[in-house]
């Protein structure tokens, strides 16, 4: 949990309650220091050999990797997620830092076909100082695709962690920071005002985080000509067809709902399942939510400012003639627990329907045809995820085609191959994330023409 002053961060343990710690927010004239020491590295990492910085983006891969064990613990101190959990997040934040240090020194422009005699190409150049903002609930894995990128293109960064989990940041920091030359690599504490500082210094910006602050930083670069690169909110769509086993479709929506306490960018937000299989799947679904209260499996929310989101939106569902099947009732004690919940019963226009949750929760609305089902996930303001659960080749690629969305997903609340690059749509944000796609958002196509001239004198 967070309390922000201006001049410092509070953060307790949403598992219990105790405190984490207090953190500085750094100050404006720090943050002016450390965008001024940022400009004065770039020229010399700009002109560094890509395979160099890759090189160094390995050495940084196997820093994390040795402070696998700080740092997972520190995620779990701070925003609550299993210490086993946390591991794997820094695991594939290392992986990433690999990719990306294999990727760079591929990254390449094109041969253009010009006139006769004449050489036309274009390459790709760095910005110069990259602003990277992240988010606390995959806060290394995130925080490691971003900077490799930045770096492995050419820009320098300075990286701001989310303030729910400052301490964490500051880890990751001093692991990785060393590695590379002075002021390469900089991590600055702080909440808003930091970042909109630090904004108004980037030569391009990166966010993940909610639409709300996205948007802002968006208005914001606008009027300074800064690139931003954003994945923001999702209320990512399941739809359920008629032909599939409601068990099976069940575990899937468990899995997508409640997966990190629902804590996920592309966790399943809102379900639509045919009239045929939805008391059957409500029943499965709403029994695998109660196992994993009865177990004790389903981890705190980030704080309880968080928890006040999540329970007033299924509380209002609730009193707008929802079906409650499962969870939603507030425990007590300390900390920001909340159960996996299952809402049968819900309408479009319900607020637990429309807005993210960032909850363990599960809303359910019962449909009669696979093109309502298909309507209702293309609707609202968010784009960034949808899955379908089918048998029928037709509604996949129906799907596939009609869905808003950056990605779809058939059959499988999760997965992909690796390097993916997918484009959030609507409010969800702008710009290719993760992937061979992002060190093009990393970085400005330059075309050159080249002729002979004229004789010699």
């Amino acid at each position: 949990m967070t309390a922000r002053t201006d001049q410092s961060i509070v953060i307790v343990d949403p598992r219990d309650g105790s405190e984490v710690g207090t953190v500085l927010s750094t100050s404006p004239q720090a943050v002016d220091e450390a965008l001024a020491q940022a400009r004065r590295a770039y020229p010399d990492w700009h002109r560094m050999a890509p395979a160099v910085r890759g090189e160094l983006l390995e050495a940084a891969a196997d820093a994390l990797e040795a402070d696998t064990a700080e740092l997972a613990r520190m995620n779990e101190r701070e925003t609550g997620r299993p210490f086993d959990e946390a591991a794997a997040g820094v695991a594939a934040g290392a992986a990433t830092l690999r990719q990306y240090a294999q990727l760079g020194p591929l990254h390449r422009g094109e041969q253009l076909c010009g006139q006769f005699g004449a050489i036309d190409y274009s390459v790709h150049e760095p910005f110069g100082v990259a602003v990277v903002l992240t988010p606390w609930n995959d806060p290394v894995a995130v925080a490691a695709g971003l900077i490799g990128a930045a770096l492995a293109t050419g820009n320098v960064v300075i990286h701001k962690p989310s303030e729910r989990c400052p301490h964490l940041g500051r880890l990751l920091g001093e692991a990785l920071g060393p590695v590379f030359p002075i002021g390469v690599l900089t991590t600055l504490d702080g909440g808003p005002m930091t970042g909109e500082a630090l904004v108004s210094g980037a030569d391009v910006v990166a966010h993940v985080g909610s639409t709300a602050t996205g948007q802002a930083i968006a208005r914001q670069a606008a009027a300074t000509g800064a690139k931003v690169i954003r994945e923001n909110g999702g209320k990512d769509p399941l739809i359920v067809d008629a032909d599939v086993d409601p068990a099976w479709a069940a575990e899937q929506a468990a899995v997508g709902a409640f997966a990190n306490s629902g804590q996920i960018c592309t966790s399943v937000e809102r379900i639509y399942v045919h009239r045929q299989i939805a008391a059957r799947f409500c029943s499965e679904l709403a029994a695998r939510a109660r196992q994993r209260n009865a177990e004790h499996s389903v981890a705190p929310l980030v704080d309880r400012r968080l928890r006040e989101i999540v329970a007033r939106q299924v509380d209002e569902a609730n009193a707008a003639g929802a079906e409650l099947l499962a969870g939603g009732m507030l425990p007590e004690g300390p900390g920001a627990h909340y159960p996996a919940t299952v809402l049968a019963g819900c309408t479009a226009e319900m607020e637990v329907m429309r807005e993210e949750t960032f909850g363990p929760v599960a809303p359910v609305m019962t449909v009669n045809s696979f093109d309502e089902a298909l309507a209702q996930a293309a609707s609202g303001r968010y784009g960034l995820a949808a899955t379908v659960l089918t048998h029928n080749l037709a509604h996949a690629q129906r799907a596939a085609v009609e869905l808003p969305a950056g990605t779809v997903k058939v059959n499988a609340v999760f997965g992909g191959a690796p390097g993916g690059s997918a484009h959030p749509r609507k409010d969800s944000g702008a710009g290719a994330g993760y992937g061979p796609g992002l060190l093009d958002e990393f970085t400005q196509l330059k075309v050159v023409h080249i002729e002979q001239g004229g004789e010699n004198a």
